[in-house]
């Protein structure tokens, strides 16, 4: 569910979208009355121990010398279940707001892929050309990630990204000249490879194949 509201006058009014998740606000409830289940069986034992422990102080407060738990702070914490708020002026729907707010949030995490599975390293840049430059590549590579991702998906699974580049470094190809023969061999194919290269509609090369006499 989504909602505009905006607060001020004119020009100076700024621009806000509510948005409510119901599968987020079940979520929500659901961890908050874990948390109060576990609380109670800890109070049963004594409350010295649940002061420090952060996850549960928030809902604890004091009577007289014993802690108790806070009934209002779970009711005003229940208001919020399942709800975000974003601000923007961009001049776009209140949905298509949402939508490019999440698509930033999957960008990050494109990027967090990127430094942690394709191995990148830090890079110091000296110039503005070389910052175009490692953007493009960072993002060529990540909307080749979400292409393959995409067609794995279309067959039913959803690759490792670490594991399937470390199987895809050990795939090599080398080529034997002996007696007038040229012999192309490749390596034993592991891991998720031959399923990558069936998603993607690629065609291993042969395991060996004999190539005509080089004049």
């Amino acid at each position: 569910w989504v909602k505009e509201v905006r607060v001020g006058k004119g020009a100076d009014a700024q621009r806000y979208v509510v948005t409510l998740n119901e599968a987020e606000a079940r979520k929500d409830k659901a961890d908050r009355q874990a948390i109060i289940d576990g609380l109670q069986t800890q109070l049963k034992k004594g409350d010295k121990a649940l002061v420090g422990n952060s996850a549960y102080r928030r809902y604890l407060k004091a009577s007289g010398k014993t802690f108790e738990i806070d009934m209002g702070k779970l009711a005003d914490e229940a208001r919020y279940d399942g709800i975000s708020v974003l601000r923007t002026n961009a001049r776009i729907t209140p949905l298509q707001a949402v939508i490019r707010y999440r698509d930033l949030l999957q960008v990050e995490a494109l990027f967090r892929v990127a430094k942690a599975s394709f191995d990148t390293r830090p890079i110091f840049h000296q110039s503005d050309a070389a910052i175009r430059g490692h953007v493009f590549v960072s993002f060529l590579a990540l909307t080749l990630a979400k292409e393959l991702t995409r067609l794995c998906q279309e067959k039913g699974f959803q690759p490792e990204w670490q594991p399937l580049l470390n199987d895809l470094d050990r795939l090599q190809e080398a080529t034997i000249e002996k007696d007038g023969k040229v012999i192309t061999t490749r390596t034993h194919v592991s891991g998720q490879v031959g399923n990558v290269f069936k998603a993607t509609g690629i065609a291993l090369p042969a395991n060996i194949s004999e190539l005509p006499p080089q004049t």
